[in-house]
Formats: C-alpha cells, structure tokens, sequence
C-alpha cells in the first residue's frame, strides 16, 4: 500500500510543479544536507497558495501543514493552516479546518492540488452556517463591514498582504471596498440561496448536538463506514460494543482487529 501510495504522490507532486496556473503548491518539510528542500519524505508537505481577488484575503501568501495518512488516497489528507487567518471554517486559534472535501466527501479521485483549490475557493465563499469558529461566524453574519476589517487586518499582518488592493497605492483598502465586497457576497449569496440567518446560539446547540451524535467520536472516523451505507447509530454503536476509544474526538488509524471486529458488528446487524 505504501508503494502505491507513494507512487500516487510522485505523480500529485510532478503535476504541481508542472501546473503554471493553478496558483497552489507544495513544498517539502524535509532539507538534504546542503540545505535545499528535497520532497524524500512523502508523509509531510506544505501546502502554500494566494488569496484569491476580491475577498479580504486578497494577495496574502497562506500555507497549510498537510499530513499523509498511510490509507492515502482512500483517506484524505489532514490539513491545517500554518497561517493564521479570520475565517468563519478555520479555527482562529489552532488553523482546524471544517471542508466537506476534506473529511467526508473526499473521494480517491481527488489530488493534494484539488484539495489546496478548494481551500483557496473557500476563502471566496465562507460558509457561516457549517463553522469551525463560531466566533468569526457570528462576526460576518452579524457585522459583515467588522469582519472585512479583521479578515483583512489579519491578512496583512499574518499572510503578508499588502495593506492596499491589486489596484496599487493609490487605492487603499477603505470603506468603500469593504462596502463593495459586502456587496459581491450578498450576491453569491442570494445565488446560492444561503439559508436565513440563525442566531449564534443556534452554533453551539448545534456543535452539541453533532458530538452527542457521534457520542466523542470524531465525525470522519465514523463517516468511513456510514459511506458503507450504515447510518451513524449503527457505527456508532458498533464503534462502543467493540470497546473503541474515543480519543477526545481525534481522528485516527484503526487498528486491523478492531476494524474486523467492527465490520462484523455492522454486517451482522446488517
């Protein structure tokens, strides 16, 4: 598994480097002893792209610690941003990031260059109702004008960002963009027909809510086997018969008995 593994990422690697419009890339963690950045090491890379125009992340340079499972590529990658940045899907504190793509719609066919664009789309189009920091969710729902000011206050103190826009100095970032970008939001958002606003509360009610469905256990970890066509009682139910720990909501690599044992659970009730 390792060798094909591997191989995928060789391959994922050449096609980054070869990618001259994409706008993402990937650097090696690891250094050969002249100090050059060499990719020997395919278990840990970093994943770095622009803020895209039009948002208040507009010409910030993010990187993002990206992390090979061994069951890669029928396992996403596990990312997180290195960069600190006020999003309502990133966490503002530890870089955690919420991205269906990146946990339980992650499909083998997907590339550590596709997963790198989706982030880069999201900072185009955060989605407040699915956050990973309700704080800042709160922000742009309640205060949308306060929120362009952080976002963009971080992104020129954190990602590098000019503190002017693409269209040079004599075109600071005032009210009047931040008026303008709230303007281009509401209409994607009306495009998309985004949901009516509910209140913060409603946040934390929800977080509760998932963890009291998954009893403790990390939602990708569970939706490995609800893609099997369990529903999430069933595995989870699964998960307690066959004594499998919790580990504080942390996903992990299930060990080959365990993974047996649970598949029998499933299959028998099944």
């Amino acid at each position: 598994m390792a060798a094909n593994r591997n191989r995928c990422l060789t391959k994922e690697i050449s096609d980054v480097q070869k990618d001259t419009h994409s706008g993402v890339f990937l650097e090696s963690t690891s250094k050969s002893k002249d100090g050059t950045s060499t990719f020997e090491d395919l278990t840990h890379f970093r994943g770095v792209f622009i803020g895209p125009p039009d948002t208040p992340y507009e010409g910030g340079k993010f990187y993002v610690d990206i992390k090979i499972p061994s069951e890669y590529p029928f396992q996403p990658p596990i990312m997180r941003f290195e960069t600190r940045i006020w999003h309502p899907n990133v966490s503002s504190q530890t870089g955690a990031i919420c991205l269906d793509t990146l946990g339980s719609a992650w499909s083998p066919i997907l590339t550590l260059k596709s997963a790198l664009i989706s982030l880069q789309s999201l900072l185009s189009s955060p989605e407040p109702k699915d956050p990973q920091d309700a704080e800042v969710a709160r922000m742009l729902i309640t205060n949308p004008k306060q929120f362009n000011k952080v976002a963009r206050e971080w992104a020129v103190r954190h990602a590098g960002a000019p503190e002017t826009n693409s269209g040079g100095p004599d075109h600071p970032i005032d009210e009047e963009e931040l008026e303008r970008q709230e303007e281009q939001r509401k209409e994607r958002a009306e495009a998309e027909k985004t949901a009516e606003y509910v209140h913060p509360s409603i946040y934390r009610s929800a977080c509760t809510d998932q963890n009291n469905r998954y009893h403790g256990y990390n939602k990708a970890l569970i939706d490995r086997f609800t893609e099997m066509g369990f529903d999430v009682p069933t595995v989870v139910a699964a998960f307690e018969h066959c004594g499998v720990e919790t580990y504080d909501g942390y996903d992990f690599e299930l060990e080959e008995e365990w993974m047996g044992d649970i598949t029998a659970r499933l299959f028998h009730e099944a």
